[in-house]
């Protein structure tokens, strides 16, 4: 049976990977808990003193906000909570989570929670707030690759390194049942969709991603991945600045040498797209899905986003029944990306 709304769903199948000319290492990730693990990298650490009570937790099977759930059960305000990012259930997540002071004593009792553990605590003079997370730490266990999994592995490492990690938004933003997108495009045609004001902005969430997707995926295919168009936006990987590129020939040269990476609209009221050549390989995508620019400015502010990120402090460690591997991700990207460069496998 035919779906009809198949290029609505995330599907992996039709992003292409960088380093799909080299073969993958296979095996299994998530077996158990233990063989994800992340841990976050903030923008700054507290100083030891202020009005706000901080916690470093180690959670398994819970997500950031099932935490958030235990303060509230201890009578601390959901608006009282402070954390930089959301993490995964099905893993080990280690990340920072902040109280006003007098709430301490009911985060320190965290570790009365099942699958908690309160590792550090302090106190800092700021609230931790959405957008303090420098990067995350990754630790994924991968089993049962093939028998020359190192030598593969290597060489995939190798080209990521020197060609940089495409910045695709995972599985986790299309929703339990894939269906985000297809609810978002319901609501920009008037129809009543269920769920709540909040519910409706993750389904337009995934619209602006899903689009992203496309347009890199498009970038990809046209030979674009390394390289800067006319009308281009661009941004520099050590500092973060962005900027509108006057010559493109020129920033390529940039690009090749990964200082700097095209970014590319999450679309919204402030963010309508690029122009020239880099607006026309978006306005394919716009037109392979029925939308227009302006269609798009009630989605949300809108945002731009790099088209890749740099993978640090990348490590691989044999264990028993496959391989270790360790690097760092700017906040924001997913570890999915690399492991489908890796394995080859679809994932999930």
């Amino acid at each position: 049976m035919i779906d009809e709304h198949q290029d609505l769903r995330f599907d992996w199948s039709v992003l292409p990977a960088v380093t799909s000319s080299l073969p993958g290492t296979a095996g299994k990730t998530r077996t158990c808990i233990e063989d994800f693990v992340v841990t976050e990298i903030p923008n700054f650490h507290p100083t030891g003193a202020g009005l706000h009570a901080y916690a470093f937790v180690e959670k398994q099977g819970l997500t950031t906000h099932d935490v958030v759930s235990a303060l509230r059960d201890r009578g601390v305000g959901f608006n009282d909570v402070g954390f930089a990012g959301q993490k995964d259930k099905q893993a080990v997540t280690r990340q920072w989570f902040s109280v006003p002071e007098r709430f301490a004593a009911e985060l320190e009792s965290l570790d009365e929670v099942e699958g908690v553990r309160v590792l550090e605590t302090s106190r800092h003079v700021t609230k931790l707030a959405t957008g303090h997370l420098k990067s995350n730490r990754f630790e994924i266990t991968v089993r049962e690759p093939v028998p020359e999994w190192q030598s593969r592995a290597e060489a995939v490492i190798a080209e990521l390194e020197s060609g940089g990690l495409p910045n695709y938004f995972g599985p986790q933003r299309f929703g339990r049942f894939n269906s985000n997108v297809i609810d978002a495009l319901r609501l920009l045609r008037g129809e009543r969709v269920p769920g709540g004001r909040g519910l409706h902005r993750f389904f337009m969430s995934a619209l602006q991603s899903h689009l992203f997707n496309w347009n890199l995926k498009r970038r990809i295919e046209l030979g674009h991945y390394a390289e800067i168009v006319s009308g281009d936006r661009a941004q520099k990987h050590d500092t973060g600045g962005m900027f509108v590129v006057d010559d493109a020939g020129l920033e390529t040269l940039r690009s090749q040498r990964l200082e700097i990476s095209a970014v590319l609209p999450l679309y919204g009221r402030k963010v309508r797209g690029n122009g020239a050549d880099a607006g026309a390989i978006e306005q394919e995508t716009l037109d392979h899905f029925s939308l227009t620019r302006a269609d798009l400015r009630g989605v949300a502010r809108g945002n731009w986003r790099i088209s890749r990120v740099l993978v640090s402090d990348i490590a691989l460690t044999p264990v028993d029944d496959g391989y270790l591997v360790s690097f760092t991700l700017p906040s924001g990207s997913y570890a999915t990306c690399l492991l489908r460069e890796l394995l080859k496998f679809d994932l999930w």
